[in-house]
């Protein structure tokens, strides 16, 4: 990917593996305990992209932006979050929090460092690996502006099973009567044993059962 200088990158996908993982698991624990409202504001950082900042307020003019010609970000193992409304661009108590979740999962965090706290800075070594007991529990959404929310999308398969194998229970008694004669005739007929009509009529029969003993009939009454 070939930026300008003056273009700030917040891809993730600029990142090594470790350091997508790092963030998005970042992100993701963040999410957990209710902060939202976080977002990327650089990850990748070319070594022209630091000469440049670097002069700014030595041989450029603005203010000091950077203290280093030899930045972390260098390496695509770091990466520099903000924070979105209600608070401000860098509210120094959620990153503190952030930086908490951060040293349990074995993130450096800018706000440690002594000579130059750094509390937006993130990074990661190359040989980084997650944590004993956590894991990425589904999509991790890490906005890259103000206007995005962290979000964790979790895929439920237990959940949906329950749903497709939940007791059969119509709202209309209609219907409920219509089954029951037709599960009786059924019965009555020969075609299936007594004890499904009882589980019909005691509402213990599932959505999927009574679906599986339909084909069964029509099958046997076609023959």
């Amino acid at each position: 990917m070939s930026t300008s200088v003056t273009t700030t990158c917040r891809d993730l996908a600029e990142l090594l593996p470790a350091g997508q993982t790092a963030c998005r698991l970042l992100f993701q624990e963040c999410f957990k305990v209710g902060i939202k409202n976080i977002f990327i504001t650089e990850t990748y950082r070319s070594q022209e992209r630091q000469k440049y900042l670097y002069a700014q307020g030595r041989t450029r003019p603005g203010q000091i932006v950077t203290w280093t010609l030899n930045s972390n970000h260098k390496s695509r193992l770091a990466w520099d979050i903000a924070v979105g409304p209600p608070q401000s661009l860098y509210d120094a108590t959620t990153l503190n929090k952030v930086g908490a979740i951060a040293k349990k999962l074995g993130i450096t965090w800018g706000g440690t460092w002594t000579d130059n706290i750094d509390r937006p800075h993130f990074e990661v070594k190359s040989t980084w690996k997650m944590p004993k007991g956590y894991k990425l529990e589904g999509q991790v959404i890490v906005p890259s502006n103000s206007k995005g929310k962290v979000q964790l999308i979790v895929e439920d398969k237990k959940e949906e099973i329950k749903v497709a194998n939940t007791n059969w229970n119509p709202g209309s008694p209609a219907i409920k009567t219509e089954t029951e004669n037709y599960i009786a005739q059924a019965v009555k007929d020969g075609i299936i044993q007594a004890s499904h009509l009882k589980h019909l009529q005691s509402g213990a029969m599932t959505t999927d059962r009574l679906l599986g003993l339909n084909i069964t009939i029509q099958k046997r009454r076609s023959k």
